[in-house]
This record gives structure tokens, C-alpha cells and sequence, in this order.
């Protein structure tokens, strides 16, 4: 087995720091740029903390005025106090992008009462789709890391639109659904959530596929520790995770875990950790999946998804993981048509 840690975020010390003209901190010269799209919760968390790891220039791009804007001088000005230098510049445009290695994508519309799925899909993907030109047109040596929902049918958008290799876009879908099940693991029995590895393939949604057989607690089979009916009760609350918080935030949604989650993946990236992560990525023929969007153990590093790392499934996990891709391949094609 694999093994991949998917989560927590480390502080980083800061070397001092000089104010600009603008009000911004100005952080290091040569440091790798990163944007993120979209200013809402799970944008503005993620530009928070990648400027706490002191170790990026970040541009926050949103559409409405003075929100970036804001929102990049209140985590300037929390440098002082946190301990970093980090040049944060909000923009409602894209130039402030030019040069950037990673960019995560986060901006879209979440489903309002009477929205149908086909109007989500549409206006998401038109979204990700101006999203992505604006981006690539800047920074064509880009990896783009999608936050958007439904997850996977952005992927495939930003893969069609982008004209970029499969191993620069990628999903941020498994990391953030491993840590909900490692966390229901690590609450149930007692232990620090980093002591808790675990892998969810499959799309991001109902049809996700948590593998307890490859997941351990301070290397022992989570198996030998719980029995099956708990194991599946985390399964089943696993797959239900993101709608258990919009039930009790009531009009928001998750955003401190899928921004951990973004970060911990740009993070991948940029110190070339080939650790192996869940994500979203176009698979070509790996799992017996061709041609199709879905999550899958993926070996992350300083060239993006520089490889899919083929776990030995029963039959039982790989039908589940086929039916998943069905799913995934079928919203898919409704885009498509949506989009043609």
C-alpha cells in the first residue's frame, strides 16, 4: 500500500518583511506565484492559508469589486501578528495572474431552491470555462487545481478548454473526502486524526468509494479495530459528509476542510513530495477506466499528476469504482450537450 498523509497544515516562520505602497506585505522576490478564483469562503480560506505557509506570493481574482480586494489586505495585515511575509494582491481581473505555477479554482455557484441540475452544470461550466482561457492565456505553464462543483464535470471542462496535459488539471475531490473519513475514524477511536491514513476513490458525490481495506490507524488495518457495522456507519457518513454540514450550517457550506485540502495539494506541488494523493484526473485505461474523469490514488508532485498509482481491488471496489465512473461520464455528457 501506498502511503499518502492528507491533511494538516504546518506554520512556517517568516524572515522579515517590508510594507508597500498599496498597504500589502511584501513577501521574498523569486517566490512561486499562486491564484486562487473566487473570493467566496472556500477561495478566501485557501489565499489565508497559503500566505500563513510563508512561502508564495498569492493573488486572490474575484468578479466583485472590493471583495479580493479586502479580503487579501485583512490576511496582508495579519502577517504582524501570524508571523508572515507573504504579498497577497486581490483583483478583479486576471493580469495580476501572469506567471503563476498553480492556480486554484474555487469560483462557481452553489444550487439555489429551483435550480435544476442542468442550470447548475451550465453555469458552473461556462464559469470554469471563462475561468480556465483567462488563466492559461497568462501562465501556459499553469497546473490548475479544480474546487468547483460537481467536481468532476468541471475537470473535464477545464481538460477540453485548456489544451493542457491531463497532469496539469486536476480535482481536488479525495483529499478532502479522506479527511472526512479519517477524521470519523480518529473521533471514534480516540486518536489523533494524523495517526489515521485512508483512500476514497471514485467521483466526488453519492457514488464515492471509501476503501477500508487500505485504510490504517498508526499502521494497523482500521478492520482489527472496529467492527464491520461501525466501519460501514463511517462509510455511509463518509459519502454524506458534505451534505451533513450544509444541514447544519443551514446557507453555507464546508470550506475550512476543502481549503486545507487545496493547500495541502499546492503544497504537493511545489515541494515535489510525490506523495500519493486522491484525485480527480483523466484516467486512460488505468483501472480498466478510459477516457473518463474520476478520483483515483495519484502520485503528486512538481509536474502535477505525475502518475496513477494502481491499488489491488476485489471485485467488489472495482465494480463500485466502474459504476462511479458510469455516473461521472454520464453528467459528463449531459455538459457537453449543455455546452454545444
Amino acid at each position: 500500500m501506498s502511503r499518502f498523509n492528507a491533511g494538516g497544515i504546518q506554520p512556517h516562520a517568516c524572515s522579515g518583511f517590508g510594507i508597500q505602497e498599496s498597504g500589502l506585505i511584501g513577501g521574498d522576490m523569486g517566490r512561486p506565484k499562486i491564484t486562487v478564483v473566487g473570493a467566496g469562503n472556500v477561495g478566501g480560506t485557501t489565499a489565508q492559508r497559503l500566505a500563513e505557509k510563508d512561502a508564495y506570493d498569492v493573488v486572490l481574482v474575484d468578479i466583485i469589486e472590493g471583495v479580493p480586494q479586502g479580503k487579501a489586505l485583512d490576511i496582508s495585515q495579519a502577517g504582524p501578528v501570524c508571523g508572515y511575509s507573504t504579498r497577497v494582491v486581490g483583483t478583479n481581473g486576471y493580469d495580476e495572474t501572469a506567471g503563476s505555477s498553480v492556480a486554484v479554482i474555487t469560483s462557481g455557484m452553489p444550487r439555489k431552491p429551483g435550480m435544476s441540475r442542468d442550470e447548475l452544470l451550465t453555469t458552473n461550466a461556462r464559469i470554469v470555462k471563462s475561468v480556465v482561457t483567462e488563466l492559461v492565456s497568462r501562465s501556459p505553464g499553469i497546473i490548475l487545481i479544480l474546487v468547483t462543483n460537481p467536481l468532476d464535470a468541471m475537470v473535464h471542462v477545464a481538460l477540453q478548454v485548456s489544451g493542457l496535459p491531463k497532469s496539469r488539471i486536476i480535482g481536488m475531490a479525495g483529499v478532502l473526502d479522506s479527511a472526512r473519513m479519517r477524521t470519523f475514524i480518529a473521533t471514534e477511536l480516540k486518536v489523533p486524526g494524523p495517526e489515521v491514513e485512508a483512500m476514497v476513490l471514485g467521483g466526488h458525490g453519492d457514488t464515492m468509494v471509501p476503501l477500508p481495506r487500505y485504510t490504517t490507524v498508526k499502521g494497523r488495518p482500521v478492520s482489527e479495530l472496529l467492527p464491520k457495522e461501525r466501519l460501514d456507519a463511517i462509510v455511509k457518513r463518509t459519502r454524506d459528509g458534505g451534505a451533513e454540514i450544509v444541514g447544519l450550517l443551514k446557507t453555507g457550506s464546508a470550506f475550512y476542510a476543502p481549503s486545507a485540502s487545496a493547500v495541502d495539494m499546492v503544497e504537493a506541488i511545489h515541494r515535489d513530495q510525490k506523495r500519493v494523493l486522491p484525485c480527480a484526473v483523466l484516467c486512460d485505461g488505468e483501472y480498466g477506466l478510459k477516457n473518463v474523469v474520476v478520483g483515483v490514488p495519484v502520485k503528486i508532485g512538481r509536474g502535477g499528476a505525475e502518475q496513477v498509482v494502481e491499488y489491488e481491488l476485489t471485485a467488489e471496489e472495482r465494480s463500485a469504482l466502474s459504476a462511479s465512473a458510469a455516473a461521472v461520464r454520464e453528467l459528463c455528457t449531459v455538459v457537453d450537450r449543455l455546452m454545444a
